[in-house]
């Protein structure tokens, strides 16, 4: 751009003061005047003056831009009409950091502009600006974990990313506006979160799904091992004995040097090439079994096909291999390399971003008891045994709520009018889900008490031919890992997630 000494080449966004309650006079008088005027093209005075401000517990409507009028001109054609139409008004300069500094009127980026009208003019008189820091809302102040990151997808506050916190028995989305000064932000809440159509963000720093799950991933990270290194039948009791001797000496290498002994060789090589994150799930297991003695035998009774998703395969996988099967005694199972990508955010960067991570897709074949070599027919089917047999308790309306879909209305207490918003249900929030539990011609179907061998499992499930079988995976993986991410992306599904934490052990 030109060097522009005299300020009469350079345009920018000027930010001017006057006095407050006086800002559309003002605003009017350079608007009437301006095309008599060379060199000042636009002016902008924010509409609303007033907002809601939160103070602690309580609410107060208070001004917060009195006062501030914002001029599209140079600095020279400015300075000189204000001076000469209004000895009342006068141009901002940022302060002097220094006694040597010279001072420099305040201008403010196009872009920055574009976005605090936007603000001003959409959401002031629907949101609470809020005296806290936005750092301050990542967490929950009285259980210390981490609030959920969402992403607002429609509407006028779309692409919006923030909090869900909750104020007063509502929960609210807590997001950063551009502030009024170059660089600053404000901290806002929509008090209403429920009349939004959100996405959940991961938590790639402390989502508290790898909080809930970190139990489970240490289980079945054991199990995976035992099944991969040959112990079939032997699994589940070794599995006991391993935890019980871990919580009595929380040491790995002591636990290698035993099986060493005991001509466990193979497991003790596994288990000695754990990276440091993997040995950590163990030892922080082992510390809760010696603790609460018994833990493991009781949250672990049985053993019969691994959850859905997990993060280790237990079997070793060749490089060029995307897929291995291991043989079990009453079905096979196929364990198959999945990469998932999620929008995820990353609180202490204050960015959003997508991240794609390995996971093993684990279901198991049995073949139909009838027909000859040449027309066999298979049923795959996937564990969701937890999920699943909450889903089949619910009945009567409760389960006709759970998959309507029906609206209801309620009624915006900022706006006072009433709009609708959609249920809580799978069909809004979990579709895939949904058509597999309602319609007839879906392909994978939910069966509740699926027999395997002398046990029983609550699964999704799919029949195929041998020749169609490669496709009746595709089919079934596919199915549910939809499923597990729709529900994994609503914050409108809570009591679901925490059942798919049995399903998808995440990273």
């Amino acid at each position: 751009m030109l060097s522009d000494k005299l300020n009469t080449v350079d345009y920018h966004w000027f930010l001017v003061c006057t006095k407050p309650g006086h800002e559309s006079e003002l605003c009017a008088l350079i608007e009437r005047e301006k095309g008599k005027t060379r060199n000042i093209l636009e002016v902008y005075c924010p509409m609303h003056t007033k907002v809601y401000v939160r103070r602690g517990d309580n609410e107060q409507r208070q001004p917060f831009f009195d006062g501030y009028v914002f001029v599209l001109a140079t600095q020279g054609a400015l300075a000189e009409f204000l001076r000469d139409n209004d000895s009342g008004a006068y141009i901002w300069y940022n302060r002097k950091r220094t006694p040597d500094e010279k001072a420099v009127a305040c201008t403010i980026p196009e872009s920055q502009i574009r976005a605090f009208r936007d603000y001003n003019e959409n959401y002031a008189d629907k949101v609470i600006v809020l005296e806290r820091p936005y750092t301050d809302y990542a967490f929950n102040a009285k259980t210390d974990e981490p609030n959920e990151i969402v992403r607002v997808v429609d509407g006028p506050l779309v692409g919006c990313k923030g909090y869900i916190c909750r104020f007063h028995r509502k929960k609210g989305l807590v997001f950063r506006v551009q502030g009024i000064m170059p660089g600053s932000w404000l901290t806002v809440t929509y008090p209403n979160a429920s009349d939004l159509h959100v996405v959940r963000l991961h938590n790639a720093e402390g989502d508290r799904l790898s909080i809930g799950t970190e139990k489970g991933r240490a289980a079945d990270l054991l199990v995976g091992t035992l099944q991969g290194c040959g112990y079939g039948e032997r699994t589940q009791p070794m599995l006991y004995e391993l935890m019980e001797r871990l919580a009595a000496d929380l040491s790995l290498e002591a636990l290698c040097k035993h099986l060493q002994k005991q001509e466990e060789k193979a497991l003790a090589d596994r288990l000695a090439r754990l990276t440091a994150q993997e040995a950590g799930l163990l030892i922080n297991l082992a510390r809760y079994e010696h603790d609460t003695p018994g833990y493991v035998r009781e949250n672990w009774p049985r053993i019969i096909l691994r959850p859905f998703l997990t993060p280790a395969s237990g079997i070793e996988m060749e490089e060029d291999k995307n897929e291995v099967e291991l043989q079990h005694k009453d079905f096979t199972e196929i364990i198959r390399r999945v990469d998932i990508t999620e929008e995820v955010y990353y609180p202490s960067k204050q960015e959003g971003g997508k991240t794609t991570t390995t996971y093993y897709a684990h279901i198991g074949v049995i073949p139909s008891p009838h027909g000859g070599e040449s027309e066999r027919s298979f049923t795959l089917f996937a564990n969701w045994d937890d999920f699943l047999h909450e889903y089949f308790l619910t009945a009567g309306k409760a389960n006709e709520k759970l998959v309507s879909g029906k609206v209801q209305k309620v009624r915006n207490e900022i706006t006072l009018t009433e709009t609708e918003k959609l249920i809580a249900s799978f069909r809004n929030y979990a579709p895939t889900l949904y058509k597999v539990l309602t319609e007839p011609d879906s392909a994978v179907k939910n069966v509740s008490n699926f027999k395997v061998g002398e046990e029983l499992l609550n699964v999704f499930a799919i029949q195929s031919s041998a020749q169609d079988i490669e496709a009746a995976k595709d089919k079934l993986i596919q199915t549910c890992v939809r499923i597990c991410t729709e529900i994994n992306t609503t914050n409108h599904l809570a009591v679901w997630r925490r059942y798919l934490r049995t399903v998808w052990l995440h990273n």
